[in-house]
């Protein structure tokens, strides 16, 4: 269980709303640069202060399946809170900030405070506080103007390809209409890792657009684990707190 919870924690790291307006995509046809893609990508607005965000989500590896509410507060470039429940029960906790990863969970009355290293490694992919935070904006990952990409269209979408990265290769997918990100994947094949993430909608919301649906997908040596994650609401440049405490008598655990 504590696993399952902390990997949640990290993923999610994995008034009331407007009705939502869907993005329908565009099919990619003509071959532009990469430099393109890239400013077309950066050209969506990605401003704004907090966002509240109530979601489902659905966790599944080899061994179990489980069902959990969430809700994830965001202030940019700050503080990312994540609390996890089970039946309306509060089971998990998470405070990400920029120097730090801060988790605890309820059912085995552990908690976690580390930095990223010990997550990255357990992960199999390279994470920051800015990975976290772009992977729930739908956002690419990487800062796409510090390496070099090769660009094609590949399944009406295109496609940027790393060309830098010796160890890791990485690629990302974006529609033609927004250039929002569709997919996105790191993978090291002499470490047999693979970390993806799908968007299969988007969704506006005060001329910000956002992910309605992502879908996760982690792969280490013959393990695979998936989470589909559902944004039900977002409330944006909203005043709220971040409470965070570690309940007394829960033990401290290290991810090696």
């Amino acid at each position: 269980m504590m696993k399952r919870i902390g990997f949640l924690m990290v993923v999610f790291l994995v008034a009331s709303c407007k009705p939502k307006q869907l993005l329908v995509s565009t099919e990619a046809s003509n071959e532009i640069s990469a430099q393109k893609i890239i400013s077309n990508h950066y050209n969506n607005n990605f401003d704004f202060s907090t966002l509240y965000i109530k979601a489902s989500a659905k966790y599944q590896d080899d061994k179990q399946s489980q069902g959990v509410t969430a809700e994830i507060k965001i202030k940019k470039n700050e503080k990312i809170l994540v609390s996890i429940r089970f039946l309306g029960i509060t089971m998990a906790k998470a405070l990400i900030t920029p120097e730090s990863v801060q988790y605890y969970e309820k059912m085995n009355g552990s908690y976690f405070e580390g930095d990223y290293a010990a997550l990255s490694k357990w992960l199999g992919t390279d994470l920051d506080y800015n990975k976290v935070q772009n992977m729930l904006l739908g956002k690419a990952i990487d800062d796409l103007t510090q390496s070099k990409y090769k660009a094609t269209i590949t399944d009406k979408l295109y496609k940027l390809e790393d060309t830098e990265s010796k160890n890791t290769h990485k690629e990302f997918f974006f529609e033609a209409e927004q250039f929002l990100v569709k997919k996105q994947e790191v993978s090291q094949q002499q470490l047999a890792r693979k970390f993806q993430i799908v968007y299969p909608e988007y969704q506006k919301q005060n001329d910000l657009f956002l992910p309605l649906l992502l879908n996760i997908e982690a792969n280490q040596d013959d393990k695979k684990t998936t989470i589909d994650i559902d944004y039900k609401s977002i409330s944006v440049n909203e005043e709220f707190s971040f409470p965070y405490s570690v309940p007394e008598g829960y033990e401290r655990i290290f991810i090696k």
